[in-house]
Formats: C-alpha cells, structure tokens, sequence
C-alpha cells in the first residue's frame, strides 16, 4: 500500500510540473500593462493578486509587466501618514500593499506614477509615496498607457 501511494505522488507530482510547464509554454512571451485610476484598496489589492495571478499563470521569464498610476490610483503608492499633505481622499500603501508592491516588483513589475497627478493632487514623490524613484515617474499616465500599447502592451483594467 506504501509503494503504490509514493507512486501515486510521484505520478501527481510529475503531472503538476509538467502541466504547469505546458501552461507557461502554451502562452508564449507577453507584455502587458495594468490601468489603475482608482482609490478603493480593496480593489486595488484586487488588481494586484490579478497580476501575480497572470504571472503564474505565464512565468515570470515570460512576461514583462507594468502598471501604471495616475488619477486616484496613485493611492496605491501613499503612505497613510502622507494623506493630510495631499489632495487625496484615500493613502493605501499600508504595511501590507507595500509587502504585495515589493513582492510584485521583485519579480521585475515596474509601477509607473504620473507626473500631472503628483502636482495636482500635491503629491512629494520623496515623502509621500512608497518606494518610487524618480525613474519610475512618467509626465503623463495616459499618454504613458497609449505608449505602451504601442509598444506592443496588452492593455488591462482590472
């Protein structure tokens, strides 16, 4: 009985690995670029599982991801202490949204900010977002999306 349920595990096992292969394959090389404009953290945490969700799906070698911000949306990225300072209603970048940004990011997403936002709504990328360098800043998010697809980016709004 032991014997046929190691071989049970290692046939499971083997299809697993070889099914989540065949899966990776099957979608090929992707680039894709996630649209947020919104402030609701729980759709935004929603928009962030979607993506690990897509990479898992496709392989972290087989996709390039970006998401980009502006709008409301770039309260994924400010810090709660920053919100008086700002023209936002929301600050969602909590300990928990920085730990689901670092862990997206050190699979190679990059988050792109919207410049226009940051000086409408009073936004110091230097004090008021979480883990933005200057390079991750665009003059537009909308033209940055439009960009993008031209470049060869699936568009998602999630």
């Amino acid at each position: 009985m032991k014997r046929m349920t190691t071989a049970a595990l290692l046939i499971l096992f083997t299809f697993l690995l070889f099914a989540g292969t065949t899966l990776a394959g099957m979608y090929g090389q992707q680039k894709v670029v996630y649209h947020i404009n919104y402030d609701n953290p729980q759709q935004q945490a929603g928009a962030l599982r979607n993506i690990q969700n897509h990479i898992n799906a496709v392989g972290a070698d087989n996709i390039e991801v970006k998401v980009v911000l502006h709008g409301n949306g770039v309260s994924l990225l400010t810090t709660p202490d920053a919100l008086s300072a700002t023209k936002l209603k929301q600050a969602n970048a909590d300990d928990q949204m920085q730990a689901r940004v670092d862990g997206l990011k050190n699979q190679g997403v990059a988050f792109n900010v919207c410049a226009n936002t940051l000086k409408g709504k009073q936004i110091s990328r230097e004090n008021h977002l979480y883990n933005v360098d200057e390079a991750d800043v665009v003059p537009s998010g909308v033209a940055h999306l439009s960009y993008l697809q031209g470049q060869g980016y699936t568009y998602i709004k999630p």
